[in-house]
């Protein structure tokens, strides 16, 4: 019996959705239950089980790749400059997202809010009371949200911010015991990972499922007017990944590695259409390195440490689509976001790219963190689904090639002069 690709599943159920939602409308029934009904518990049901998956998944990911950073006294001057490289490429990309989200507007369709035409619920007034009425004197509070009085009750309501504070702190902190017990506890958050691995790829079976009910109530709703902004966003997220793909990282490659960037895309081509066809840069891992050492020349000492971190860390792609994605949401609802609510965006999407785990679509679960953060409805969710895995596919080349470009400029800054097979873009004077 041949078994369906995932993202093969999600098109036929899209599909299928929109043909289901258009016949259903919001009044045919069945036995007394309403098909709009129908789909609407389906989608809540898939929401559900995602939120489920948000404390265990993030915790365990932070505490595991930090403890994992700290350990083995990997933590040098090599840690550093990767760290320092990983956290400045996911800020530049979230900025590259921020700006055109701004300047596109998807949310927004002939000057109106497209809360109507997408189907958004909840009630506008509720929202904008959740977010509204914050001023710059508000940054104190998000510090203040970064340390919990009660881990537990953080955890229960849902403030992200403090638990992955203390994640952070934790990891740092069980590289600092005896070995004989930071052993024990890092075993327990590893396995702890594993499951949630697991569990999280089990939902995700589900994910058709999920996108029928989400967007058969959409079309059912309002039929098909929900795809004008929808195509905006998806334009608006490609557009912020292309600057980033062909603009900023190259550039970093050429002033920071003194590298050809066109030589490394071609080194790197392999490594980026698997990216592109499994949406997983840790499957990807193995052929990325290969990439990395053979066509690009960086030594098994750099790319053995840069690249399973950059794997577990780095997600510039990921960040972007979180970004654009809570502002979409936002401009949807009408809600003009100020300068902390966005600088909130800013850092929950730099935060939460660390933590999610290198599987497809893991994603939306740290988009559902950052509008908790901000006061928007989760269910909104349900809406980007439907253009999630063209999307993921193109993220996860972006997030691959950085931690590529990564690797090449650390070794150079590292002294390696065999990178791409020649010192590059060093100015020396030939002799004789």
């Amino acid at each position: 019996m041949i078994k369906l690709k995932l993202h093969w599943q999600i098109l036929i159920a899209l599909l299928l959705a929109v043909i289901a939602g258009t016949l259903a409308g919001t009044g045919s029934e069945l036995f007394g239950v309403t098909f709009y009904a129908v789909f609407d518990f389906i989608g809540t049901l898939f929401l559900n089980a995602l939120k489920m998956l948000i404390v265990p998944l993030v915790v365990s990911s932070i505490i595991v790749g930090i403890a994992g950073i700290g350990s083995g006294g990997a933590f040098g001057k090599l840690g550093v400059k990767t760290l320092l490289y990983y956290m400045s490429t996911s800020l530049l990309a979230i900025l590259v997202g921020l700006v055109i989200v701004n300047l596109v507007a998807p949310g927004m369709v002939d000057g109106e809010p497209a809360k109507q035409l997408i189907g958004l619920s909840e009630n506008t007034a509720d929202v904008v009371a959740k977010v509204e009425g914050k001023g710059v004197a508000d940054l104190v509070e998000i510090f203040l949200r970064m340390v919990p009085t009660n881990i537990v009750a953080a955890a229960a309501e849902g403030q992200m911010l403090g638990l992955i504070f203390f994640s952070l702190l934790f990891g740092f902190f069980m590289t600092k015991i005896e070995e004989v017990y930071a052993e024990s506890v890092y075993n327990f958050w590893q396995g702890t990972f594993q499951v949630m691995m697991r569990i999280t790829d089990w939902v995700m079976q589900f994910a058709p499922i999920g996108v029928f009910g989400l967007v058969a109530k959409v079309v059912a709703g309002t039929g098909y007017s929900a795809f004008v902004p929808l195509a905006w966003f998806l334009l608006s997220v490609l557009a912020g990944l292309a600057v980033h793909f062909l603009l900023v990282l190259p550039l970093l490659l050429y002033f920071v590695g003194r590298v050809n960037p066109l030589r490394h895309y071609r080194a790197m081509a392999p490594a980026l259409l698997t990216a592109f066809s499994t949406s997983s840069s840790a499957a990807t891992l193995p052929l990325t390195m290969e990439c990395v050492e053979k066509n690009a020349g960086v030594s098994n000492r750099t790319s053995s440490f840069v690249l399973p971190l950059g794997a577990t860390v780095n997600m510039d792609g990921t960040a972007l689509y979180e970004c654009v994605a809570a502002m979409f949401i936002a401009q949807a609802y009408g809600i003009e976001l100020g300068f902390v609510q966005q600088f909130t965006i800013v850092l929950m999407a730099l935060v939460t790219s660390i933590g999610v785990a290198a599987i497809p679509s893991a994603s939306l679960v740290a988009i559902a963190i950052i509008l908790a953060a901000i006061g928007l409805p989760v269910e909104a969710i349900g809406l980007i689904l439907a253009v999630d895995r063209v999307l993921d596919m193109c993220r996860t080349s972006v997030n691959v090639f950085s931690d590529s470009c990564g690797a090449v400029i650390i070794a150079r800054l590292a002294g390696e002069d065999n990178v791409h097979g020649e010192p590059a873009l060093q100015h020396t004077e030939k002799s004789g």
